[in-house]
Order: C-alpha cells, then sequence, then structure tokens
C-alpha cells in the first residue's frame, strides 16, 4: 500500500513537472486583464492536468483561484506560468506568471486548487480516541484524496484492527495520521514466542518486559532467563528470528 502511495505522490509531482511553459499574446496596447489572465490559465491547467496519467482511477479537477479584479497588469507579449520552488500542484498550492516579454515586465501568483477523486473508507458513527476500528466503522465512498497531505488508507487491511488518534466523526476520510498500531498486551503478560531460523520453528512460553504492539517489537524474558527481541504479530504472539 505504502507504495502504491508513492505512485500517487509521484503522479502528483508530475503534474508539476508538466505545468511549465508559456504562451505568446498578440502584440498589446493595453493593460492586461486580471480575469482574463484567470480565464487563460484555467484552461491551460485543465488541458494539462487531463494529459498526467496517474496509478489509480482518480477523477482530477483544478480550480483556480482569482486575482484582485481592479488590478491592471501591463501589456505583456509572452507569458511564462510556473510553479515556485517546492510546490507541487497536488491539494491547495499557487500558480505563478511572469511577463517575460513587455514593457513593464510584472509578476503575480494565483492561488490553485487540484483535487484528486477517487474511492475512499470514511468513518460512519463515531470512534473514541485510543479505540479500535473494526470494519463496520466505515464506508467506502469518493472523497478528495488531495484534501490534506496524510495519505488516505485505500485498503482496509491498513486500518482494520488499529486504534484511533483522536476522535474520529463521521464523514472523517481515513488517513495515515489518524490510526496507529493498536496495543494488544501489556508488560508482565505471558505471550506465545516463536522463535525461527534455518529450517526450524521453536514454540515457547515468556514474560513481555514492554508493551506489545502489533507490527513493533517487543521484549520478551524466556524461563531460562534469556531476553529476546521479537516482531508483535497478534495479542499474544512475539515473532524472533535467530
Amino acid at each position: 500500500m505504502l507504495s502504491l502511495l508513492r505512485r500517487v505522490l509521484t503522479g502528483a509531482l508530475g503534474l508539476s513537472l508538466a505545468l511549465s511553459g508559456a504562451w505568446a499574446q498578440p502584440a498589446q496596447t493595453e493593460p492586461v486583464a486580471a480575469q482574463a489572465l484567470v480565464a487563460t490559465a484555467q484552461q491551460w491547467l485543465d488541458q494539462a492536468v487531463a494529459r498526467v496519467e496517474l496509478p489509480l482511477p482518480l477523477r482530477t479537477e483544478v480550480v483556480v483561484g482569482s486575482l484582485d479584479p481592479r488590478l491592471k497588469l501591463a501589456p505583456c507579449q509572452r507569458i511564462e506560468t510556473y510553479l515556485p520552488p517546492g510546490t507541487r500542484l497536488w491539494g491547495s498550492t499557487r500558480l505563478g506568471l511572469r511577463c517575460t516579454q513587455g514593457e513593464r515586465p510584472w509578476n503575480v501568483f494565483l492561488p490553485v486548487t487540484v483535487k484528486a477523486w477517487g474511492p475512499a473508507w470514511v468513518i460512519r458513527g463515531q470512534v473514541a480516541p485510543g479505540a479500535v476500528l473494526q470494519a463496520a466503522d466505515a464506508m467506502e465512498v469518493e472523497v478528495d484524496w488531495a484534501e490534506r497531505v496524510s495519505p488516505i488508507l485505500a485498503n482496509p487491511a491498513d486500518w482494520v484492527g488499529k486504534s484511533a488518534t483522536r476522535l474520529l466523526s463521521t464523514g472523517q476520510p481515513l488517513r495515515q495520521d489518524m490510526v496507529r498500531s493498536a496495543q494488544v498486551f501489556h508488560a508482565g503478560a505471558q505471550v506465545r514466542v516463536v522463535a525461527s531460523g534455518a529450517g526450524f520453528q521453536i514454540a515457547s512460553r515468556g514474560q513481555a518486559l514492554s508493551a506489545g504492539v502489533v507490527g513493533q517489537t517487543a521484549r520478551v524474558r524466556m524461563d531460562n532467563g534469556q531476553i529476546l527481541q521479537g516482531r508483535v504479530s497478534d495479542e499474544q504472539t512475539v515473532q524472533v528470528m535467530l
């Protein structure tokens, strides 16, 4: 799932790389109207985003903000569009437009929102902080993946059985920063230790010396006093590689 998310973000970066260029204007003697500039930028952005292939069936939408309608820009024969350093066309960002051929060069920024609509899981009802999420706690609907930076958890395996990091309410899409692996046992609990090596596997019992969280490491004291460290696989099992 993480590799899939990286591919989505790479696609978003591709939007950034695709959107740099310039267009020539007819010889002008009148100021460039802000409304005309916004309309031209909207059309150009729509065409550019439509050419980018994302690795998921996300439906993209570009919303261009507005400039002050009282703004009067000097006549320009060539206007260049660009993304400021460190920005990408994913979620809320901005697009730069500058006059590179005119009597008085100018530079303005347009607020831009790139939305990416696709299937995701959203909370139904309320989930208390620390509660373990069950499959019935969410339903699948279409949401804007780019609305927030934290990645969408599109696969139920990425959130079912994990605990909520805060209060979750109806309609919230499940994202990576909303869940964490649930603690399944406390220090002092008796756990099953499965030790594996080249061609063998041994199961025994031990006492947990630290809290157990699925997917994370925990320390266990064996009956002979030896202390081992392994990965927690479920509420009573620690996997140790020898």
